[in-house]
């Protein structure tokens, strides 16, 4: 391995955050190949390891292991950067993506754009539903968690953070006694991780510090916030909401966009459904995490009850503050558990909990895509009761045919022809204004 210049460093990931579109798996895939492969910073088994347990963590994946790579070659500095470089040019996109929204969205050519998007997305998170499906249900009880926990979230309406962190525990209790059923069988790959010369004591020492400073630095706005505008006002719900899920967002932006979906529509009534979609559609066309999509919410939160601020300051202070609580833990989580990680990572039940949470994240899709589905080929979607099942009735004479006339075309572009996500969500959004016209 090399050890490369700090300048170096800020280069490649300076050049990543700006290129890595595609989620996660890509964004994984290329800083594989610009940090792995072409320069040797980190060797394969270092990078599987890391990258196996970032999967452990809430969060997004992708810029933990962007974090931990320079926190590996860097210390502290490394990883603020790479994990700030990572994120911060998908930001300012989506930011800026999310001004143009919020005043040109009554306009009509807009949002014939926007029905070719939100039709194309529902193609994209079928595809990552059946991807992840195929690589996380190799077991029967996998199978079978999948499924009770799309019952528990689209039929029983049971809270996220329950069903979600449910499966974990769940999945370590199991992997005690058959861990045949999780399919622990899986060798890692490559050398160990070599372990920080430090003693017990200095590492907890070192993680109390770390917990503490990243807490303060985590909760230094909502405090702010608190005493100046009180816990009434909407940026206080809207950091509070986002630091809850911060918390919970366990396997990747699809498995919590259902539940941040619904919440943000039905209980806080930030935006509607079709926006909500609008919105995924955005992150989908911008560098940088997926869930980045909860910046997009978090502008039109405020920017629509902007009291005492103008409606753009406060679009752009809700923005901000969301991205901040919805980073801000992944460092903690990095500083804080970096120099455990080969400790953690041969800890049998907790690989046990990330298998059947993996499992349960498939259900979780499961429930984000037909609950998109719903409202983006209905306008017009009412809830019903019976007994302990909440059910979806939507109302079949509001069916948009021109909305499933082109998610047919974007599945067969994408599962037939290996489209792009940027080609298909360019050729939706231009069919998507021809019907319209």
């Amino acid at each position: 391995m090399t050890q490369p210049q700090f300048r170096d460093m800020m280069g490649v990931f300076g050049r990543i955050g700006l290129i890595s579109f595609g989620g996660p798996a890509g964004q994984i895939s290329l800083m594989h190949e610009e940090i792995v492969e072409k320069r040797g910073w980190v060797d394969e088994g270092q990078y599987l390891r890391a990258l196996n347990l970032c999967h452990l963590l809430p969060g997004p994946e992708a810029q933990q292991l962007a974090t931990w790579i320079g926190w590996r070659l860097h210390g502290l500095r490394g990883g603020l950067a790479a994990g700030l470089l990572f994120v911060l040019p998908g930001a300012l996109v989506i930011l800026g993506l999310s001004i143009l929204y919020a005043y040109a969205a009554d306009l009509q050519w807009f949002a014939a754009l926007f029905l070719g998007i939100k039709a194309a997305v529902l193609a994209i998170v079928a595809q990552a539903l059946i991807r992840i499906g195929r690589r996380a249900l190799d077991t029967r009880f996998k199978r079978l968690l999948a499924a009770a926990s799309f019952v528990a979230l689209f039929l029983l309406d049971l809270p996220f953070p329950l069903v979600v962190l449910g499966s974990g525990v769940l999945g370590m209790i199991v992997a005690a006694s058959r861990p045949d059923w999780l399919g622990a069988h899986a060798k890692h790959g490559g050398a160990s991780m070599a372990a920080p010369p430090a003693s017990r004591r200095t590492l907890v020492v070192g993680t109390i510090r770390a917990v503490l400073g990243w807490l303060l630095v985590w909760a230094a706005p909502m405090l702010a916030i608190l005493l100046l505008l009180g816990p009434d006002h909407v940026l206080w719900r809207i950091g509070s909401f986002f630091s809850q899920l911060a918390i919970v967002t366990f396997g990747g932006a699809y498995a919590v966009l259902a539940y941040m979906a619904q919440e943000a529509v039905q209980s806080h009534h930030w935006l509607s459904a079709g926006e909500m979609a609008d919105g995924l559609g955005l992150a989908e066309t911008t560098p940088g995490p997926l869930i980045m999509v909860t910046q997009f919410v978090g502008f039109l939160g405020a920017f629509r009850a902007p009291d005492p601020f103008s409606p753009l300051a406060a679009g752009m202070i809700g923005a901000a503050l969301t991205t901040w609580v919805t980073f801000a833990p992944c460092f903690l989580w990095i500083f804080a558990l970096a120099p455990w990680m080969e400790r953690l990572e041969r800890a049998p039940r907790l690989q046990g909990g990330l298998a059947a949470l993996t499992a349960a994240v498939v259900g979780v899709i499961a429930n984000l895509a037909l609950w998109f589905a719903l409202h983006v080929l209905f306008r017009a979607v009412g809830e019903g009761r019976f007994g302990p099942l909440r059910l979806y009735l939507p109302d079949w004479q509001s069916f948009d045919w021109r909305a499933g006339l082109l998610g047919v075309a974007a599945a067969i572009l994408l599962f037939r022809f290996k489209l792009g996500v940027l080609p298909l969500l360019g050729i939706a959004a231009g069919a998507g204004l021809l019907l319209s016209v």
